[in-house]
């Protein structure tokens, strides 16, 4: 999953970045409104984080051209303002949930992975599709009884499948939420992973749960597509 950062504290910034991308997603940052709205416009995140106080262009501002645009991407907002005035008028704005500052970071971690399964109409951590258990909290991989050894990468992209199980997803939407900004994009790179994860997880003499569909893209089988 990636990730947007708009926050101009950049001690602060470097810490969320790092502990992003620790548990496991790609993270672009923005040090102010502006650069932030120009991010959000141009590329595709999952969830972006939004610093109220910014330079350049205030994030209310930055949340509000967003919404007002159909950009529907999930927003959490960072606080100092803990007036309940000002949270409501963010709710009240389009913004999906709120961490007042000082916050504690194992929270917004937690925080950003609950927003990212609701937006994906996930209610519970762990994703079921066919006989495959994905523990979005542990990161763990379990098909049936048997638990899979999975590369970070790997566990990435089978996450990001078992979100949309039966919907096809292209090579391209895979690099654009599973790299930051700054990664240099090869298709080929997808075709390796998918690759190794299909030798992980078929079940011998079985269908390939994952499905690759020539020129579209590839899918996770639900036990009843034909």
């Amino acid at each position: 999953m990636r990730i947007l950062l708009v926050e101009d504290e950049i001690r602060l910034a470097t810490n969320i970045v790092n502990g992003m991308r620790e548990a496991g997603f790609a993270v672009d940052h923005a040090a102010d409104g502006k650069e932030g709205l120009d991010y959000a416009e141009q590329n595709l995140f999952d969830l972006i984080v939004l610093d109220l106080m910014l330079p350049a262009l205030s994030g209310q501002e930055v949340l509000r051209i967003l919404r007002k645009r159909k950009n529907l991407t999930p927003v959490l907002i960072l606080t100092a303002q803990e007036g309940k005035t000002t949270i409501i008028d963010m709710l009240n704005s389009g913004a999906d949930d709120y961490l007042a500052k000082p916050f504690d970071l194992g929270e917004l971690i937690a925080r950003i992975k609950a927003l990212i399964r609701r937006s994906n109409g996930a209610a519970s951590p762990k994703l079921q599709v066919a006989d495959l258990q994905i523990d979005t909290v542990l990161q763990t991989v379990n098909r049936g009884s048997e638990t899979i050894d999975v590369s970070p990468t790997e566990y990435r992209i089978l996450e990001y499948l078992a979100y949309r199980p039966r919907a096809v997803v292209s090579k391209k939407e895979l690099l654009e939420h599973l790299y930051d900004y700054n990664w240099e994009h090869h298709s080929n790179v997808i075709e390796a992973h998918i690759s190794n994860l299909r030798r992980k997880i078929s079940l011998p003499d079985g269908e390939p749960i994952i499905e690759t569909l020539r020129h579209r893209g590839y899918r996770l089988r639900s036990g009843d597509l034909t």
